[in-house]
């Protein structure tokens, strides 16, 4: 392979590394003239889901209710609102579903809970099941151990069954 073919591969494998990340879906027109107001609005849109798309923070989204939270996280940015007190606002107006990582509520205690209860319940089963299974096989009685050695001995003589010990039914 010459080396101008295998510059070319590489640049083409990162421009496509570069085109797989995600961008932000901030219009110009939506970005603060303060620098830090606008790192805050970045902040709080990445915490906020967007209510179309379900698994995408509303800063990645281009669903037109994503523009339109992030507008109005940027307007309660600039009427003074605390981070908290714009979260709040947007809690009460959708539900904790808007927020990426729901808070620890007493709403949300099953949500927390279940994976803590699945993993307990989990290690229980199989801390239960691993002393269940380490006995082992029980121990033969005496009158077994006769008919095991007894049936071993008839193998080894290669003698056939008795007329009173049949086959599992497979006379003629």
């Amino acid at each position: 392979m010459s080396v101008s073919r295998s510059k070319a591969l590489m640049v083409a494998a990162v421009l496509s590394c570069l085109a797989a990340t995600s961008t932000p879906a901030v219009q110009p027109d939506e970005v603060l003239p303060d620098a830090r107001m606008e790192a805050r609005a970045r902040a709080l849109s990445a915490e906020l889901r967007c209510m179309v798309c379900q698994n995408q923070s509303i800063d990645d989204s281009d669903a037109p209710l994503a523009k339109d939270l992030r507008v109005l996280v940027r307007q309660r940015l600039l009427a003074g609102d605390s981070d908290e007190k714009v979260l709040d606002y947007l809690v009460a107006r959708y539900g904790q579903f808007v927020l990426l990582r729901p808070r620890f509520e007493p709403q949300t205690l099953i949500l927390w809970g279940t994976p803590v209860l699945l993993l307990l319940a989990g290690g229980t089963f199989l801390v239960f099941s691993r002393r269940r299974g380490t006995s082992g096989p029980a121990p033969l009685s005496a009158a077994e151990e006769r008919a095991v050695a007894e049936a071993l001995d008839r193998m080894d003589a290669r003698e056939p069954p008795r007329e009173n010990e049949s086959s599992v039914g497979l006379r003629g």
